[in-house]
């Protein structure tokens, strides 16, 4: 079965009552739009998320799961990147309760639990509040899976934003949005200082608060300059795969079952 044939809001409202079960999966592609540099276009996120879940839809239900893909929500919590152009964001409240009306319309649909497929770091802690949120409210069985950032050799461990691996997925998914002559130009994006950490950074011990702007005035924190569409459908294969494996998991958790 085609992932066409699986979208949420290609379905009419009599299709709906028929085909959605207790046993059915929404998946939720959440992007951004956003700045990433001037070889990326803002869309990266969004475009990552669709082409991940979009993949393990159709690859899932060629499985026999039953998995249904919603809309993607696009424009979401970006404020880190609001001091450059084009940046377009919600404030987290906002967001937050956009998530809880989602939930909320799900829930009265029949659905009973929900994968988020996000492709914006920036989304991933108001994402994990909300899964509680929506299991409290709405007794969904709430799900996560974000887009680990994988840094290049020449990142020092902090290629996260339109460095070695979102311009390589990108290569892959859509090379047709990628100016590597741009990002050629950029060279290492990346602070040593913060790098050389012992304890504050990202992933460890002590997390902190950033924009994209304290590490260069264009935004990016990587080096895309040696990305490649081959790395990128390894990365993207590797991301796809790894939420396949998860999926039966996810089709049956229920903790108070677990032995």
């Amino acid at each position: 079965m085609s992932t066409a044939s699986r979208r949420w809001a290609d379905l009419t409202t009599a299709e709906v009552g028929r085909v959605i079960t207790a046993g059915s999966l929404a998946v939720v592609p959440v992007g951004a739009v956003e700045p990433h540099g001037p070889h990326l276009p803002m869309s990266t996120d969004l475009v990552m998320a669709e082409a991940v879940a979009s993949a393990v839809v159709s690859r899932a239900v060629d499985a026999g799961h039953d998995l249904w893909l919603l809309p993607a929500l696009s424009v979401t919590k970006s404020d880190e990147h609001a001091a450059l152009p084009g940046t377009l964001w919600l404030k987290a409240s906002t967001l937050f309760a956009t998530l809880v009306d989602l939930g909320r319309s799900l829930a009265a649909a029949g659905v009973r639990r929900v994968l988020f497929v996000n492709g914006h770091g920036g989304n991933s802690a108001l994402l994990e509040v909300a899964l509680r949120e929506l299991r409290r409210r709405f007794d969904l069985r709430t799900f996560l899976v974000s887009s680990p950032p994988t840094p290049g050799e020449t990142e020092c461990g902090m290629g996260i934003h339109a460095g070695w691996s979102e311009t390589s997925m990108m290569l892959h998914v859509a090379p047709e949005l990628v100016d590597m002559d741009a990002a050629a130009e950029l060279g290492p994006k990346v602070a040593s200082s913060v790098a050389a950490c012992d304890h504050v950074g990202f992933g460890k011990t002590v997390k902190f608060g950033w924009l994209s702007t304290d590490f260069d005035a264009s935004g990016v924190v990587g080096d895309p300059t040696g990305a490649s569409a081959s790395a990128g459908e390894r990365l993207f294969e590797d991301y796809v795969t790894s939420v396949l494996d998860a999926l039966p998991e996810v089709l049956t958790f229920n903790p108070g079952n677990l032995s």
